[in-house]
């Protein structure tokens, strides 16, 4: 545990955005090849790094998936082990996930299983995404798992406690950018302008009433801007606005159904402030839906190794681990780590006792898969 331990500290200091992971990946080679070679096969993709075990009577191959990148948020834990790149943070557990891949495949390489086992050091999870573009590589193909499993760390949970579900564990992603050009001038004379803090103003409201009026209650979703840009001085009209957010469905349809709606609202937008409206979705991630057989087994297996299993409710939360379990029958469960902060937030401090239970539960359910 104390080598783990170190390793994540180690790792905790070098967050990397997504596909500049340079540093984390040579990093993660240099632990992988000081461990047995005999029966590990090594490739490479962008940042990313694929693993396989060979198994020793192999029937199948079980995929187990790693993100690696770090966020864009500038660290306030106090650790002596904090950030050392400025502005980034592994504030959504990645160091965490790494470190417990890391400490399942050093057993596995020592004593395979059965059948082949690969690990995912997946790049770009937090944006633009690495799952789907990684699963259309010829690398990835090559070793394409039968099934396939992740866990992410859960704050809120209690070290010892792990929860998933049948069906859908997270929700649809999709971020959303919005550009509005007017036509600027003074503060005095609005009549000369078509003022974009007004229109961005009224936009942001009126998105909301999708969610309201357009979507079936009993299909939730949420549209979050969380970013507005616009204007240069307070006495000059703004030309320009820019709206920054997210969008989070629980089915796809609903996803399809909030875009085209938000687009039918910038056709009328142009029209009633006579300006033109750009819209970017940028990073998209399917829905994380768990195969239900894979999530009854894992409860077992957490059991047996004398953890507590939960129930988890679904969450508007976005993985593009989706876009593997959409192809892969697979599930992700949530870690338990004890924080007072939650992810994403520049205080997040996970409790170092839940990679032990992460290695555990990884392996065993690794080992018990035939089972």
């Amino acid at each position: 545990m104390s080598d783990l331990i170190s390793i994540r500290r180690e790792l905790h200091q070098i967050p990397e955005l997504g596909y500049k992971e340079f540093k984390t990946q040579a990093y993660l080679l240099e632990k992988i090849r000081s461990l047995p070679q005999e029966h590990l096969e090594i490739k490479t993709w962008k940042t990313g790094i694929l693993v396989r075990v060979k198994g020793l009577n192999p029937k199948q191959t079980i995929g187990y998936r790693a993100d690696i990148d770090g966020l864009p948020i500038a660290e306030k834990t106090a650790y002596p082990f904090a950030s050392t790149h400025e502005g980034q943070m592994h504030a959504c557990g990645h160091d965490f996930h790494m470190t417990i891949a890391l400490g399942a495949l050093e057993k596995l390489a020592y004593k395979p299983t059965d059948d082949h086992v690969l690990f995912i050091f997946q790049p770009a999870e937090e944006g633009p995404g690495g799952a789907e573009p990684l699963l259309q590589t010829n690398e990835f193909k090559a070793w394409k798992p039968d099934n396939i499993f992740a866990l992410h760390i859960a704050p809120e949970l209690p070290v010892g406690t792990v929860a998933s579900r049948e069906g859908l564990l997270f929700a649809n992603t999709s971020e959303l950018f919005i550009d509005l050009e007017g036509k600027g001038g003074h503060a005095a004379y609005p009549h000369f302008t078509h003022d974009m803090v007004v229109a961005a103003s009224y936009f942001v409201t009126q998105l909301q009433q999708i969610v309201s009026r357009r979507i079936n209650p009993l299909d939730s979703a949420v549209i979050t801007i969380g970013k507005i840009e616009g204007g240069t001085v307070q006495n000059i009209i703004a030309e320009h606005a820019r709206l920054e957010g997210t969008i989070r469905t629980m089915s796809p349809e609903a996803m399809k159904q909030v875009k085209q709606f938000i687009e039918n609202a910038a056709r009328g937008l142009e029209l009633g402030h006579e300006c033109k409206v750009s819209i970017d979705y940028g990073a998209n991630y399917h829905q994380v839906t768990n195969n239900g057989e894979l999530v009854d087994r894992f409860a077992e297996v957490t059991l047996d190794q004398g953890f507590t299993y939960e129930q988890a409710p679904p969450a508007m939360t976005g993985e593009d681990f989706g876009y593997m379990v959409k192809e892969i029958p697979g599930f992700m469960f949530w870690l338990g780590v004890d924080s007072e902060y939650g992810l994403h937030h520049a205080k997040l401090k996970p409790d170092e006792k839940a990679i032990g239970v992460g290695v555990q539960l990884v392996e065993s359910m690794i080992r018990k898969w035939r089972g």
